[in-house]
């Protein structure tokens, strides 16, 4: 129970249900099976990403179903609706990918729209999908009312021939066919067995990364962000979310922005640090903390990162899945360790009002195996990249790299699909830096991922021999020397615009640092020579996009912000 109490006098929902001219409404409501006793009660809304369209979303229907039994059982109504989904598993690889980031905006827009539109006084927002939970969070955020976070849950990891494995593996495997190592038969045999369930990626990739920073955040309850999509605790904690949403409703408080504050952004980027987590958070933190009128960037991010450290064996640089840290104890036992460091802010607010501290004091710490009282690095799993390439900050993950620094000449690619196909062919070399440009948030338009790309160069045994630099995106399952949102963009004259083929690149990770090993002068020169190249003719919410979205520095948002306003 929340400890806070400030008291909503007037529920927002009151508009649409009291005084004469509110009968039309009323009559919607009542064709709906509203009745005139649920008319006085709070109109709590449940929104998720439920459909059929990939592995992360199909359970999330029933997951929204159950947490509106809670409301019930609360003395509340829900109002289920549903919100888009672009999945990055069926958009990789192709143009496709470039609606993915797009549609965390298109998410955050759409369940504001719904909220406010329809005058809800509270939410439960239920994700499962990599760019839906941040999405999901935004929203809340924005629109600042009682709230609570629920991840659908992670897959259960396959088995083939005596191991462990995941759809990482069968990633990685089309690179070992088209380098020989692996036969096609056994890539088929892998497919078939690398997804067992319904659920996300179990990796510390995106979706798990974001799921622990909910929780971290306050958003979510505790150990939801570990649980088993399959798990049928899931439906009970389900239904808890839609009780907590009510109880907080009662109480006016948290809300989000009283969740969401500096600290507890800091305390977002330590976990993610600590568990080698996807580097996409660099981009959807800053974008959270944007809605609540938080300037936060990747030097914020940078600067939690280099005093954190890596304390979680995750995949996709070390051994473990989340099923594997919900065995440990979840993500509140990294938490522990991290404040037991003094790394975490234990004075941050949990959804139920109490302090994260005294939330953590009788969790268990590490076990020692998946959660390490010694780190595994001293410094965290992810690195902000500076320098005369990088002005404003470029991500690479270092968890589980053995080379952190490397330097090379480039080979420069002006989109994914001449890179990827010079990947397939083998046409590059051990020793090259390979640059792809133009696949910015601006410039793709959409910034897109390119877990294809850097599959294909670990699975034929080069994910350390040569490096890639991109002002594109990576997935959370990619692992190598792989170096993404290069900031400023190429699309915007950005350094990375006036490489040439055969240019020296030096990456120090160690350091923090990206250099272009070109005299200033030069550099200048080129600057000065640049144009823009023409890209085909946008139409629809490419467009839009392309015309709103500012810099991955600051997380490609494409508003100014949410200040400390109240609605």
């Amino acid at each position: 129970m929340c400890t806070m109490k400030r008291t909503i006098r007037i529920l927002p929902s009151r508009v649409t249900v009291e005084g004469i001219d509110r009968a039309p409404h009323r009559a919607f409501l009542r064709a709906l099976g509203v009745t005139d006793a649920d008319l006085g009660k709070p109109f709590v809304g449940v929104v998720s990403t439920d459909g059929r369209v990939t592995p992360c979303n199909a359970l999330l229907g029933a997951l929204a179903r159950e947490a509106c039994e809670g409301v019930r059982e609360s003395g509340g109504v829900p109002f289920d609706f549903a919100s888009i989904s672009v999945a990055d598993s069926m958009s990789m690889n192709h143009a496709g990918m470039r609606f993915s980031l797009v549609s965390r905006e298109l998410i955050a827009d759409g369940v504001e729209a719904v909220t406010l539109g329809h005058a809800y006084d509270a939410l439960v927002a239920v994700a499962g999908c990599d760019k839906t939970l941040p999405g999901l969070m935004m929203a809340m955020v924005r629109i600042n009312r009682p709230s609570v976070f629920l991840y659908g849950g992670a897959a259960l990891p396959g088995t083939w021939r005596g191991r462990e494995v995941t759809v990482l593996d069968t990633y990685e495997a089309v690179g070992g066919v088209y380098a020989g190592t692996v036969k096609p038969e056994e890539l088929a045999e892998l497919e078939r067995a690398c997804l067992p369930t319904l659920g996300s990626c179990p990796g510390q990739f995106t979706a798990n990364t974001m799921a622990m920073v909910a929780e971290t955040l306050g958003l979510a309850l505790p150990g939801s962000a570990t649980l088993p999509a399959v798990d049928p605790g899931r439906a009970a904690m389900a239904r808890d979310c839609g009780r907590v949403a009510m109880d907080i409703l009662r109480n006016g408080a948290p809300l989000p922005r009283e969740l969401v504050t500096r600290k507890s952004l800091e305390n977002a980027c330590a976990a993610v640090a600590a568990t080698g987590g996807s580097t996409n958070a660099g981009l959807h933190i800053p974008a959270i903390a944007h809605e609540a009128g938080i300037r936060f960037d990747l030097d914020d991010f940078s600067r939690i990162a280099r005093r954190t450290p890596l304390i979680a064996d995750m995949k996709p640089g070390g051994r473990f899945l989340a099923k594997h840290l919900h065995e440990a104890g979840g993500v509140y036992t990294v938490l522990k360790e991290l404040l037991r460091r003094g790394g975490l802010h234990g004075d941050c607010l949990t959804l139920s009002g109490s302090t994260l501290e005294r939330a953590l004091a009788s969790h268990p710490g590490p076990d020692g195996e998946v959660v390490r009282r010694e780190p595994l690095l001293p410094t965290g799993g992810v690195v902000v990249l500076k320098g005369n390439l990088a002005p404003d900050g470029a991500l690479v993950k270092v968890a589980g790299l053995k080379k952190r620094e490397f330097a090379g000449p480039a080979r420069v690619f002006d989109s994914e699909e001449r890179c990827a196909d010079a990947v397939r062919r083998r046409t590059y070399r051990a020793g090259e830096v390979l640059v792809i440009r133009y696949e910015g948030p601006k410039g793709g338009p959409g910034m897109r991922e390119m877990l294809g790309v850097t599959a294909l160069l670990v699975g034929q045994g080069m994910g350390e021999d040569v490096a890639l630099v991109t002002d594109g995106r990576f997935s959370g399952a990619t692992r190598g020397l792989m170096i993404g949102y290069v900031s400023p963009e190429a699309a915007l004259g950005g350094p990375l615009a006036l490489v040439r083929n055969g240019d020296r690149i030096r990456i120090d990770a160690m350091r923090g640092r990206i250099t272009l090993e070109i005299p200033a002068g030069e550099l200048a020169r080129r600057r000065r020579a640049w144009r823009a190249p023409r890209r085909p003719e946008l139409s629809g919410a490419l467009e839009k996009y392309a015309a709103l979205v500012g810099s991955a520095f600051r997380g490609a948002v494409t508003h100014r912000g949410g200040g400390r306003r109240r609605r």
